[in-house]
């Protein structure tokens, strides 16, 4: 048995209603993305600032001069 359209609802008017349903959603997903994006930014940021205090801790706490430090870098990278 053959399906009729549905009465008072023409084609354009239904891909119309899809089209604006898809651009709302679209604004949704963007604007939760953007918000997981600075949320990570701010994370690695605080990670970032840890690895530089610890970073720093360690070399203060090496007693080594700095010389000593960057010579020790510079050979490390330089064996790879």
């Amino acid at each position: 048995m053959a399906r009729g359209r549905k009465a008072g609802v023409t084609t354009s008017e239904t891909i119309e209603q899809q089209i604006e349903k898809a651009q709302d959603k679209v604004i949704k997903t963007k604007v939760a993305y953007e918000k997981a994006v600075d949320a990570l930014q701010k994370l690695l940021d605080k990670r970032d600032a840890l690895r530089k205090d610890t970073l720093w801790k360690a070399i203060i706490d090496s007693g080594k001069s700095y010389e000593e430090i960057l010579g020790f870098i510079s050979e490390s990278m330089d064996e790879e």
